[in-house]
C-alpha cells in the first residue's frame, strides 16, 4: 500500500477500514463477540485508534503470529463453547450482512461456509513455460467471513502440521472434510492495493446512498 502503517488502519470514509469491518459483524449481532489479531507491537496503536474513534465495543486482542497460520491459531485459543466461529479479513469492509448471514446459517447445517464469487474474467494457467486456457466455469473467487464450528476448526489447527494455508477452508479440508460454498457478495472485496482503496471509498458511498441507515459512519 505504500503507506507507513498497514492497510487495516487506514482511513475509508472517515473511519480505520479495520473498524468497518468489524462494525459489519455488530450491526449484525450487537452481542457478538469480537476478537481483533493483531502485531503485538501495533496493541497500543488500537487502544488509541479506539480512542480517537470512539469505538467502546468490548473485544479481545490476539497476538499475531508469524504466519497468517499462527494468527488464526493463538486467536482461537480465545473462543469457548459449542459455537460458531467467523474468520475475517480485516481489509474486507463491504462485507454484506447477507453474506455474513447466509454463512452462520450454512455453517449451522454444514460444519462450514465459506462464500465465493465467480470468476469473471478469462484465465489462463502457466508454470512460466507454458501456458493453457481455463474454464472458468469451475472456478470460484474465495472471500471472508469463513464461518466453522468451533470444534472443527479448533481441532484442525490443532492437528495440521504445515503453516502454509493460504485460507481456513484449507486447513480443515486438510483433515478430509467437505467444504461448503456459498454465494457472497462481490463488493465485498479484499483492500490490498491503493486503487482498492479508491474503489471501496466509492463503493461505501454508493451503499450510504442507496442504505443510508444500514451502516454507521461514527
Amino acid at each position: 500500500m505504500n503507506s507507513d502503517v498497514p492497510k487495516q488502519f487506514l482511513l475509508l470514509a472517515g473511519l480505520p477500514v479495520i473498524l468497518h469491518s468489524i462494525r459489519a459483524f455488530i450491526d449484525f449481532d450487537p452481542e457478538i463477540q469480537i476478537v481483533v489479531a493483531l502485531p503485538e507491537n501495533y496493541f497500543s496503536f488500537w487502544i488509541h485508534q479506539c480512542e480517537k474513534f470512539g469505538f467502546t465495543t468490548r473485544h479481545t486482542l490476539s497476538k499475531g503470529g508469524e504466519t497468517r497460520f499462527h494468527t488464526v491459531k493463538n486467536a482461537l485459543g480465545y473462543i469457548t463453547g459449542n459455537t460458531l466461529v467467523a474468520i475475517h479479513d480485516a481489509v474486507r469492509p463491504l462485507v454484506s450482512r447477507k453474506t455474513i448471514e447466509t454463512g452462520f446459517r450454512d455453517a449451522l447445517t454444514f460444519g462450514n461456509a465459506i462464500p465465493v464469487i465467480p470468476v469473471n474474467e478469462s484465465i489462463r494457467w502457466t508454470d512460466g513455460n507454458k501456458n493453457q486456457q481455463i474454464d472458468r466455469e469451475k472456478l470460484r473467487i474465495i472471500q471472508t467471513p469463513q464461518v466453522f464450528e468451533a470444534g472443527l476448526i479448533k481441532k484442525a489447527y490443532q492437528r495440521v502440521t504445515s503453516d502454509e494455508f493460504i485460507d481456513d477452508a484449507s486447513v480443515i479440508e486438510a483433515m478430509g472434510e467437505p467444504i461448503h460454498l456459498f454465494e457472497g457478495n462481490p463488493e465485498n472485496i479484499k483492500i490490498t492495493y491503493p486503487y482498492e482503496l479508491l474503489i471501496a471509498e466509492a463503493l461505501f458511498a454508493l451503499s450510504i446512498q442507496t442504505q443510508p441507515n444500514s451502516r454507521p459512519t461514527q
